[in-house]
């Protein structure tokens, strides 16, 4: 059935047609259009909408508190974060202690947008001095990857 319906003149015709052909230079899309910015732009945040604030959790014990941040450095909801805050976890959460678990914390629960921790550790924008802390530098040193690890995936838990 579908050899007679292909063999038949007028589908021939509709599937050979020069007119349904798309030549490369002609209905090209103009590639501007999908280039990258110069430059990032960032809006600045209406004062209407007030972002709710982290609860501070005083009374957390510090295992408790680096389990909680494991699994909040894995399910960011963007994967670049996810990459590197995860490798970034599985390499140096177990050796920090209370000050620089809780600096940690601050970082990645105080901040409301996840790109800006994204365009601070890979430096594109100048790191807030409140979240300029030796785990930012730190972090920012993981994400420079002078090892040259592939980071193509999460570690394993």
């Amino acid at each position: 059935m579908l050899r007679q319906v292909l063999s038949s003149s007028s589908v021939r015709r509709l599937l050979l047609s020069p007119t349904r052909c798309v030549s490369s230079k002609q209905n090209a899309p103009d590639k501007s259009e999908y280039s990258t910015p110069p430059e990032i732009i960032d809006y600045e945040d209406s004062a209407e909408l007030p972002v709710p604030e982290y609860p501070i959790r005083t009374d957390e014990p510090l295992e408790t508190r680096k389990q909680r941040l494991l699994y909040q450095s894995r399910k960011r909801g963007m994967l670049e974060n996810d990459l590197l805050l995860s490798t970034f976890v599985a390499k140096y959460l177990k050796d920090f202690d209370a000050d620089e678990t809780a600096q940690y914390d601050q970082l990645i629960n105080g901040v409301s947008n996840d790109w800006d921790i994204y365009y601070w550790a890979t430096n594109t924008k100048p790191t807030p001095p409140e979240y300029d802390t030796d785990i930012m530098k730190l972090l920012k040193q993981h994400v420079k990857n002078t090892e040259r690890v592939q980071r193509l995936r999460q570690p394993d838990l």
